[in-house]
């Protein structure tokens, strides 16, 4: 009899995520020891979704799988982010865990810069959602009973009146036709609270919502602005 594959599982806590879960824990092959995310230390939340603490770690019982939890600076860059998870994962790798799972779908480029982080260390890599039709996943994500709650969008893509909203067929009707419907371009974020592989559904209320704007420089060196809308989830 084969022995399961000790792997840790990359968790944003969003849809994409918690479907990929749902596919890796139907595979009997693999173990999975942790959900590892990345919090922004100075805010203590969600790295890019803005989800609070307390509610990845209320997702995690439910799940019951354990975290490993990589705090990450407000300020840091490319170099600082390789680093901090570069250790985390010399500590998982330390442990015996040899796999990973993403939820990634179809970022070429990420999955490239994943596999060739993750080579280096001699873990493997899996993407179990890879090159699937978006309508098709997010169609599958709702059948099964998964419920997820949008808390961030790119105000470049989409108004204010989507974060807060709960992903169902209204939804998918209503988003804009340049908008890919699991937002995998970036377009949208969510945090899943309840379906099958939940021991019980995650209790919170909505909060405010804020428009948060950024600069970066493009390659020309010009100077750009963009923003996110981001709903905060209040624990209850």
């Amino acid at each position: 009899m084969n022995s399961l594959i000790p792997a840790y599982f990359n968790w944003s806590g969003g849809k994409d995520s918690t479907l990929a879960l749902y596919r890796t824990l139907q595979n009997p092959s693999y173990d999975i020891r942790y959900l590892l995310t990345t919090f922004n230390q100075e805010a203590d939340r969600i790295s890019m979704h803005g989800v609070r603490r307390e509610l990845l770690l209320a997702q995690a019982e439910a799940l019951g799988i354990p975290t490993k939890i990589v705090e990450l600076p407000s300020s840091s860059d490319m170099q600082a982010y390789e680093s901090v998870m570069g250790t985390a994962i010399q500590e998982l790798k330390s442990e015996g865990i040899i796999d990973c799972i993403f939820g990634d779908i179809f970022l070429e480029d990420l999955r490239i810069y994943r596999e060739q982080k993750l080579e280096e260390v001699g873990i493997s890599a899996h993407f179990p959602l890879w090159k699937t039709d978006t309508l098709e996943l997010v169609n599958e994500f709702i059948d099964l009973g998964f419920k997820t709650v949008v808390v961030c969008v790119d105000s470049c893509k989409l108004g204010e009146e989507f974060v807060g909203r709960v992903i169902d067929a209204q939804f998918l009707a209503d988003l804009p036709a340049n908008v890919d419907p699991c937002g995998e371009n970036g377009e949208f974020h969510t945090f899943v609270f309840d379906g099958p592989i939940f021991s019980k559904p995650i209790d919170f209320q909505l909060g405010e919502k804020v428009l948060k704007t950024y600069e970066s420089k493009n390659q020309d060196g010009e100077t750009i602005s963009y923003g996110f809308w981001f709903q905060d989830l209040i624990p209850i």
